[in-house]
């Protein structure tokens, strides 16, 4: 039986954060407030030494700890290979940043760290025994457009089976199951002006499969907005979304490799009073997880991309996460 804890990431403050509404210490007291017993640190966003760790900053979380009673599990690397700008990062200078971030989290106490794909399964191969070094289990991130069994994880996933390193594994962003529009997406281009009409025939051009270059073309001889082009962007790119009839194959892909995932991405874009995502089919999902033998964190990850703040949205992704999870036991 799976073994499921439910945290936050402080990506989900991202907003409150950059307009200084919340400083580090409201970030980890919003995410005890929603009902998080630990917390994902964006290194890159919210740690002020980075890539080091002060002694400052270590002793601001343990005094958070003390005071709301979480710490940080998990810590998100940044593998960002275009830091140079003449050129791409080589894949020595990707490992050596990613050795640097499980340094840090080493120091932070976490024992995970979610990496990203632009680290290459080469890379992430040499990583293990580093990994093993500092006791973290690195998971790369399977996000949309990826799947769990695309042929890129695929790849992954033969480095996992080769290694044998336990320290190596997955983590999948729920975003990757999407099945319908991003809803803050149509939100927006709606309050540009764009008809409703028009993105309903963006989606179904997109469930049927035409190309960007088509649906542009037949939208424009619609007479569509031009702010519709944001959202059909979208579509095509990072919140993709597949039909219905692809959720069973996708469900088996995360079963698969559930055994090799260290932690959930709770990715989720918009959650009404109701508490249902319109796009990630959520019960479905974690009805997979529930009947396997997971044990870790389901860390929520709001993308607010309507720029509303993550505090009210958080309450509720927990809330609709207790519900979902109890309703499975």
């Amino acid at each position: 039986m799976s073994k499921i804890q439910l945290g936050a990431t402080l990506f989900c403050y991202g907003t409150e954060y950059a307009r200084y509404e919340y400083d580090f210490a409201d970030c980890v007291k919003a995410a005890a407030l929603a009902g998080a017993s630990g917390y994902e640190i964006v290194g890159t966003q919210m740690i002020p030494s980075y890539p080091q760790v002060s002694q400052e900053f270590l002793g601001l979380i343990q005094e958070l700890r003390a005071t709301y009673g979480i710490g940080p599990v998990a810590y998100a690397a940044n593998n960002d290979k275009g830091l140079m700008p003449e050129r791409n990062l080589t894949d020595d200078e990707m490992l050596a940043d990613a050795i640097i971030d499980l340094k840090a989290a080493h120091k932070l106490g976490c024992s995970v760290m979610r990496a990203q794909y632009m680290l290459s399964p080469a890379a992430f191969e040499r990583l293990a025994p580093y990994a093993e070094l500092y006791q973290i289990k690195v998971g790369i991130e399977i996000h949309n457009p990826e799947t769990p069994l695309s042929p890129l994880m695929q790849e992954y996933l033969a480095v996992i089976k080769n290694t044998g390193s336990n320290h190596l594994g997955f983590i999948p962003d729920f975003g990757c199951f999407a099945i319908a529009p991003n809803k803050a997406h149509w939100i927006k281009a709606l309050e540009r002006g764009v008809a409703e009409e028009h993105l309903e025939l963006a989606a179904e051009l997109r469930y049927q499969g035409v190309s960007l270059a088509e649906a542009r073309e037949q939208l424009s001889e619609r007479g569509a907005h031009p702010a519709i082009n944001e959202a059909l962007q979208g579509m095509y790119g990072f919140v993709q979304f597949k039909s219905k009839e692809q959720l069973p194959q996708l469900l088996s892909e995360l079963k698969e490799i559930l055994p090799y995932c260290f932690e959930l991405h709770g990715k989720f874009h918009y959650l009404g009073e109701d508490l249902r995502e319109p796009s990630i089919p959520y019960e479905e999902i974690l009805a997979v997880v529930a009947e396997s033998d997971f044990v870790g964190y389901l860390m929520c990850e709001y993308e607010d991309e309507l720029y509303c703040g993550g505090t009210e949205f958080t309450k509720r992704q927990m809330k609709m996460a207790k519900q979902l999870l109890g309703q499975m036991k």
